[in-house]
């Protein structure tokens, strides 16, 4: 739960995002679930996940992550 707490606080914010399997990710918070954070990225490439559940507006520059994945979340 505080993961999602932490990404409620950085909503419409830069950040970079740290996931458990070492990997990182900027952008801005547009949403998040009981489930999910939706990052939107720089990139026009399709959308990732690393979620079980699809966002339901989902758009080329939007990247779901599973909330059970975060590591560590930092304003940038």
């Amino acid at each position: 739960m505080e993961a999602y707490y932490n990404c409620l606080r950085c909503k419409n914010r830069r950040v970079r995002i740290l996931t458990t399997d070492g990997r990182q990710h900027e952008g801005v918070i547009t949403d998040v679930d009981r489930y999910n954070v939706y990052l939107r990225t720089g990139s026009n490439g399709p959308v990732q996940t690393s979620a079980f559940f699809g966002y339901p507006y989902a758009a080329d520059n939007i990247l779901t992550l599973s909330l059970f994945t975060l590591l560590a979340i930092a304003l940038i």
